[in-house]
């Protein structure tokens, strides 16, 4: 990239090493994280299959994503749907290529009931679910007039006639304006909240456990209190003192997991604090998620690009999931700036976070500007030079346009 955009920063602090941090993460089944999961699945399952018949990934975006919960009746032993799941299907894709057309609601249809039923098996597909498909083909901004269409590919952007009209096999361009954000590598905190559902998951399977769980820890100092909701699926649940048992088991597993992993830290753990079980009121649910009580989830509500909501990183706001991943500046953003930060970690032993700031036009490899900021090494070398760095933003950068395999095959964590 033009050197005179990329802005250095060496740090003179670990972000370990500050007095505070503020980590949160929304589960795999949160209603959130979800429709991230959901609009990055049309995205990929679109890609493929316009790719094998057409050789290039077409226009679309799937960004718009919705989850609108439903309704249940649950009860020690088990639950029912009163009312069914909405998914909001909405954005655009190209529904034709050279005049043949692609079967992009029977394609979408498909990879949703495929996602749901992989991630929610008590549910009926059909009783329990309900599509709401509203992807459109409009045209992008830049068609003009009518005599000018012939000339303009801009007016073909969803029903492009050939190759010719996919610009950015001839200049991979960044389609808007906006950045993308990532660091490497994560802090204790950060690596503790990404661990739980996988220690979990490890401890207790697939029976009671469900996928819903949200995790906020709150540093200061070595004190790290960590909140964790962890829901129990009420058909291996018979009752109350199930319910109480399979609860302080988790604690018991998370406790003696931050003791020996992460000894650094003095790790409280707070669990299911709404909880009363008394009344009771309990976080007992029929499907392991609030998708079944009327709790939505939209594309980019969720946890940033690297799993996390880390209140004290650079991050973007855009919602990632479901662009184009050849040349949607936000998303393939993200990645390249995890590429430089992994790159700037891996090879000179020292964390970092990047910022790449595009602007609609220009070329995607080179940014319209590139904030960098590298932190003291752990053994207490200090953030090295910036010639040191620079050619390490040249790499990532030029790895972009080879990131869509790694994209389309979930190599990156973008939820």
């Amino acid at each position: 990239m033009d050197s005179k955009n990329l802005t250095y920063v060496p740090a003179n602090t670990r972000r370990a090493d500050e007095p505070f941090e503020v980590v949160e993460r929304k589960g795999h089944g949160h209603p959130d994280t979800l429709a991230d999961a959901l609009g990055s699945h049309l995205s990929t399952v679109y890609s493929r299959y316009t790719r094998h018949h057409f050789g290039a990934v077409l226009h679309h975006q799937f960004d718009k994503t919705g989850i609108l919960g439903g309704r249940v009746e649950v009860s020690f032993g088990g639950g029912r749907m009163l009312e069914p799941v909405r998914v909001l299907l909405s954005g655009r894709a190209s529904c034709a290529f050279g005049g043949e057309d692609i079967p992009v609601r029977d394609l979408l249809t498909a990879a949703t009931r495929d996602f749901f039923a992989q991630r929610f098996p008590m549910l009926d597909p059909d009783r329990d679910f309900r599509l709401l498909y509203e992807v459109s083909q409009g045209d992008s901004p830049g068609g003009i007039g009518a005599k000018n269409q012939a000339a303009n590919v801009r007016s073909r952007w969803f029903a492009p006639q050939s190759l010719d009209d996919l610009p950015e096999l001839k200049r991979l361009a960044c389609n808007d304006t906006s950045s993308g954000a990532a660091f490497s590598p994560p802090t204790a905190t950060e690596q503790l909240v990404l661990d739980v559902e996988r220690v979990l998951a490890d401890a207790f399977g697939s029976g009671w456990l469900g996928s819903d769980i949200k995790v906020m820890a709150q540093r200061f100092g070595r004190t790290v209190n960590l909140t964790c909701a962890v829901p129990q699926i009420a058909a291996h649940v018979p009752d109350l003192a199930s319910y109480i048992s399979n609860r302080e088991h988790v604690r018991d597993v998370l406790t003696a997991y931050a003791a020996t992993a992460y000894p650094e830290l003095e790790v409280r753990i707070w669990l299911n604090t709404r909880d009363d079980d008394a009344r009771p009121e309990l976080y007992l649910t029929h499907t392991g998620s609030s998708i079944e009580t009327g709790d939505e989830g939209l594309v980019g509500r969720g946890n940033r690009y690297g799993g996390l909501i880390s209140a004290v990183r650079p991050f973007t706001m855009e919602g990632i999931s479901g662009k184009n991943p050849v040349y949607h500046t936000g998303l393939v953003y993200c990645v390249g700036a995890d590429l430089i930060a992994t790159g700037i970690h891996r090879e000179l032993g020292h964390g970092a976070e990047v910022i790449l700031v595009g602007q609609s036009g220009r070329e995607l490899t080179d940014p319209w500007a590139a904030v960098v900021r590298v932190e003291p090494a752990a053994d207490g070398r200090p953030a090295p030079d910036r010639d040191a760095v620079a050619p390490l933003v040249d790499k990532g950068l030029s790895a972009l346009p080879d990131s869509l395999e790694g994209i389309l095959s979930g190599a990156y964590p973008m939820h």
